[in-house]
C-alpha cells in the first residue's frame, strides 16, 4: 500500500487514467467525466493537469481551457504539467469536470511521443481533493477520426483531424449529461512509468481571442469553395455553422496547407442530418481558410478563433519612410505566429524549435512583445541543455523524436553570444545561468577543439550548415561564432565567480585574437585558405560583430558588402547589424530596402524563408519565417538606438543613427516600464524625447560622440 511519503509532491495519490482499450494509437480522441459535491466553494483551489499530449476542458458547462498542454519533452523522460486556477468555475453541490485529451500518437520535430493516451489531474486543498482515479469516467471518443492521404508532412506530430458528426457524443460535457461512460482504468502514479518526470509548464496558457466573423468571404467560380479571409496571418481553429443531410463531407484548409512545399495540417467534418455547430480544434495558420462545401449542405455561419502565445505587441517603431514601418510590421507579425509550444521556424512546415531561428526571434521580442514573451526563450534554453548527448553535443530542433542531428554553428550561436548571453543581458534573468554552465562547459570544451594556433577546428557535425545559399564561409564562420560563445562562457564563469574557467577562456580568445587576421585577412576581406567560393559577406560581418576585425579595416571590408549578397535572410541580419557597428547607418539601409523590397512586395502579413516564393525561397520557401525579421530589432536597437547597458535595462543607451531618416521614433517595453524615444532631423542636429522609467538612468550618446546622462522622467534634449 503506498504511504504519505511516497505522495507525489504536487499530484500526490493522482494517477494516470485512461480507457484499457487504445492508448496508444495515433489520433486518438479521449472523453474523460468527474462528478465533484462540494459543500462550500474554495476561494482559490488549483488544478495541476498533465496529459499526452493536449487537452480543453469545460467546468460546469463553461470552457475553461483551449488547448491546454505543451508538446512533451522538457527532457527526454519528461512531461510538462499545467497549473490552472479552477475555484472561480466551481459551485455549491454538484460539479461537472469534463477534459478532452488529443493524444498526437507519434513523434516529431517539436514532441517525444510517450506512447500513452492518458491523463493525470490533482486538485488539492486542506477542504477540496480531487484527483485522477479510478472514480472518473473515460472513453475513446471515436468521432474523432483520422484522414486519408495526403498526410502532415513527418515533421509534424499532429495528425488530419476528421470529425464525424454522426458519431457525436451530444452533452458529454455538459452538466446533466444523462448517459453512464466506463470507468477510467488508473494506471501509474505521478512521476513514474512512461510519461517520466512532471515539469510545471513555464509558459503561460494561450491568449484565446474568441470566436469572430471572417474579414471577408469570397465563393469559388464553382461556388463549392468559400475564401475566408483572416485579418493577418495567425493561428486559428474554424467554426461553422449549417443545416444538412447526413453523411456529407466537408474539407477545411488554409492558404498555407503547403506552405513550404511540403502538406500540412487540413481537417474534415462529415454531417449529421440537421442545424449542427463545429470547431475544428487542431490549429492552423495562414491568410485565408478555406472550406470545401458539398452539394446540399446550406452554409448558416463561418467564424475562426485566434489563440496564441500570451503576450502583447507593447514594443512599436516608426520612421518617416513607410517601407521601414511596414517591414517592422510584417516582422512583428512574423516573430508572434511563430511562438506558440516553442519558438518555431515556421508555423505550417514544420512547427520546430531551429535555435539559429530561435536567436533571431529572442533578440526581436525584446523591442517588439511586453516582457511576458521571455519565459519562451527560457524554456527553450532548458530544453536544448537537457537534451544534450552523452557526448556533449547539442542539437535541435527538440524536443523530437525523429531528430538528432547537430548543426554546429546553429549550436554556437545559441549558446553565445546573440543567444544565451542576449537573453540573460536583455531580460535580466540569470536563473538559468548556473543550471546549464557546466553544459554548456561540456560543449565548448571536449566537443570542440583548437589546433596548435589556437585556433578552432571546423566540425561537420551532423549538418555542415552555415547558411542557406551559395558561398559559404565555413571557417571564418566557425571561428568567429565560436569565439562569440566564449565571449558569452566567459561572462557567465564570471557572475557565477568561477576564475579559473575566466583565466582558461581569456587565454582561448586571446590565442583566437592573435592567430584569426594571420590565418584570414588577405589584405581586402576575410577568406579561409582553401575556400574557392565567392567571399562570402556573412563571414565579413561576423569578424566585425566578433570584434575579431579592427576599425582600420573597415573601409576595405565595405566595398565588400557593396559587392556580395550571398546571405539569406536569417544571416543578412548579421551583415546589416555589421554595418551598424561600423558606422554605415546609410548603407546599412539602403542595403535593408534593397534586401527586402522584393519580399515585401507580395500582398502578405509576414516575411518568407527566402527572398522570394518558390525557387528563391530556400528549403521549401515558407512564407512565415521568423529567423527573417532582423530588421526589427535593428530598426529600434540601432536606428534609434535603444539597447541596454546593464541587465534588464536597467541602465541604457540611446545612440541613434539614423542614416538618411528625417525622424524615428520607437518604445520598448521592460520590466520596468516604457522606454520610449523621439528623434527629429533639425538641419544637422537631432531633437529626441525621451522617456526614462522609474529607477532606470540612460544616456543619451549623439553622433559627436557627445553624452548626455538622464534620470527616470521625461525629456528633450538636443545635440549633433
Amino acid at each position: 500500500m503506498e504511504t504519505v511519503a511516497s505522495e507525489h509532491p504536487v499530484f500526490g495519490k493522482a494517477r494516470w487514467i485512461a480507457t484499457e482499450a487504445n492508448q496508444s494509437a495515433t489520433n486518438t480522441w479521449l472523453i474523460y467525466r468527474k462528478t465533484v459535491e462540494l459543500t462550500e466553494v474554495p476561494t482559490t483551489l488549483l488544478a495541476n493537469i498533465a496529459g499526452d499530449s493536449k487537452y480543453w476542458m469545460w467546468i460546469n458547462d463553461e470552457l475553461v481551457v483551449f488547448e491546454g498542454g505543451l508538446k512533451r519533452g522538457p527532457s527526454r523522460t519528461g512531461t510538462y504539467y499545467d497549473p490552472v486556477e479552477i475555484a472561480p468555475y466551481l459551485q455549491k453541490g454538484e460539479n461537472t469536470i469534463a477534459i478532452l485529451l488529443w493524444h498526437f500518437g507519434q513523434d516529431g520535430f517539436s514532441h517525444y511521443n510517450s506512447g500513452k493516451a492518458w491523463l493525470l489531474f490533482a486538485a488539492r486543498s486542506p477542504q477540496v481533493e480531487i484527483l485522477s482515479d479510478g472514480s472518473w469516467s473515460c472513453s475513446v471518443y471515436d468521432a474523432y477520426q483520422s484522414t486519408g492521404a495526403p498526410y502532415p508532412n513527418y515533421r509534424l506530430p499532429e495528425s488530419n483531424i476528421r470529425f464525424d458528426a454522426r458519431r457525436a457524443i451530444e452533452g458529454w460535457n455538459r452538466n446533466g449529461f444523462p448517459v453512464h461512460l466506463p470507468p477510467a482504468m488508473a494506471f501509474d502514479a505521478a512521476g513514474k512509468g512512461p510519461l517520466g518526470e512532471l515539469v510545471e509548464r513555464p509558459v503561460p496558457l494561450w491568449k484565446d481571442y474568441g470566436l469572430r466573423p471572417y474579414e471577408e468571404i469570397r465563393k469559388s467560380a464553382t461556388q463549392d469553395t468559400l475564401f475566408c479571409r483572416l485579418p493577418y496571418n495567425c493561428h486559428v481553429t474554424p467554426y461553422l455553422e449549417i443545416e444538412a443531410p447526413a453523411g456529407k463531407t466537408i474539407h477545411i484548409l488554409t492558404d498555407n496547407y503547403m506552405g513550404g512545399a511540403s502538406p500540412n495540417v487540413r481537417a474534415e467534418y462529415i454531417t449529421r442530418e440537421g442545424r449542427q455547430v463545429y470547431e475544428s480544434l487542431g490549429w492552423m495558420n495562414g491568410h485565408e481558410v478555406r472550406y470545401i462545401i458539398p452539394e446540399g449542405v446550406t452554409v448558416v455561419d463561418l467564424k475562426y478563433r485566434e489563440t496564441g502565445f500570451n503576450t502583447e505587441f507593447t514594443g512599436a517603431f516608426s520612421c518617416d519612410d513607410p517601407f521601414y514601418n511596414e517591414l517592422w510590421k510584417r516582422s512583428a507579425r512574423t516573430l508572434y505566429v511563430t511562438m506558440r509550444d516553442t519558438y518555431m521556424d515556421c508555423p505550417d512546415r514544420e512547427r520546430a524549435q531551429w535555435w539559429g531561428d530561435e536567436v533571431n526571434e529572442l533578440g526581436e521580442a525584446f523591442y517588439a512583445l511586453s516582457p511576458s514573451s521571455h519565459s519562451l526563450a527560457v524554456k527553450g534554453i532548458h530544453e536544448l541543455m537537457n537534451w544534450q548527448k552523452p557526448d556533449g553535443v547539442l542539437f535541435s530542433p527538440m524536443p523530437a523524436g525523429n531528430w538528432d542531428k547537430e548543426l554546429p554553428l546553429q549550436m554556437l550561436a545559441s549558446v553565445g553570444w546573440y543567444g544565451f548571453y542576449t537573453q540573460y543581458y536583455y531580460s535580466a534573468d540569470s536563473s538559468f545561468v548556473p543550471v546549464i554552465y557546466d553544459r554548456l562547459r561540456h560543449y565548448l570544451h571536449m566537443v570542440w577543439q583548437v589546433d596548435k594556433s589556437g585556433l578552432v577546428i571546423e566540425r561537420p557535425g551532423a549538418w555542415s550548415w552555415g547558411d542557406w545559399g551559395e558561398n559559404v564561409d565555413m571557417g571564418v564562420l566557425t571561428n568567429c561564432w565560436y569565439y562569440l560563445a566564449l565571449k558569452a562562457e566567459k561572462a557567465f564563469a564570471t557572475q557565477l565567480g568561477k576564475a579559473e574557467d575566466v583565466r582558461q577562456i581569456e587565454q582561448m580568445m586571446y590565442s583566437i585574437e592573435k592567430c584569426f587576421r594571420t590565418k584570414f585577412w588577405t589584405g581586402t576581406a576575410y577568406r579561409s585558405p582553401g575556400y574557392k567560393g565567392e567571399t562570402d559577406d556573412r563571414a565579413q560581418a561576423m569578424a566585425v560583430l566578433s570584434g575579431l576585425a579592427p576599425q582600420t579595416q573597415y573601409p576595405a571590408l565595405l566595398k565588400v558588402f557593396r559587392k556580395e549578397y550571398h546571405a539569406s535572410p536569417y544571416m543578412e541580419k548579421y551583415v546589416l547589424e555589421a554595418l551598424f557597428e561600423m558606422g554605415y547607418a546609410d548603407f546599412a539601409l539602403e542595403r535593408m530596402k534593397e534586401r527586402y523590397r522584393k519580399m515585401m512586395t507580395y500582398p502578405y502579413t509576414t516575411l518568407f524563408e527566402g527572398w522570394g516564393i518558390g525557387d528563391e525561397g530556400f528549403g521549401g520557401g515558407t512564407i512565415n519565417h521568423a529567423w527573417s525579421g532582423g530588421p526589427l530589432t535593428l530598426l529600434s536597437q540601432k536606428v534609434c538606438g535603444i539597447h541596454p547597458t546593464s541587465p534588464g535595462f536597467a541602465t541604457f543607451r540611446i545612440s541613434p543613427q539614423m542614416g538618411m531618416l528625417e525622424a524615428a521614433q520607437a518604445k520598448v517595453d521592460t520590466h520596468h516600464g516604457f522606454i520610449e524615444v523621439q528623434i527629429e532631423k533639425k538641419g544637422k542636429r537631432l531633437h529626441l524625447k525621451v522617456t526614462v522609467p522609474e529607477g532606470t538612468t540612460a544616456t543619451v550618446e549623439f553622433p559627436s560622440g557627445r553624452q548626455r546622462k538622464l534620470t527616470a522622467g521625461h525629456h528633450e534634449v538636443t545635440g549633433s
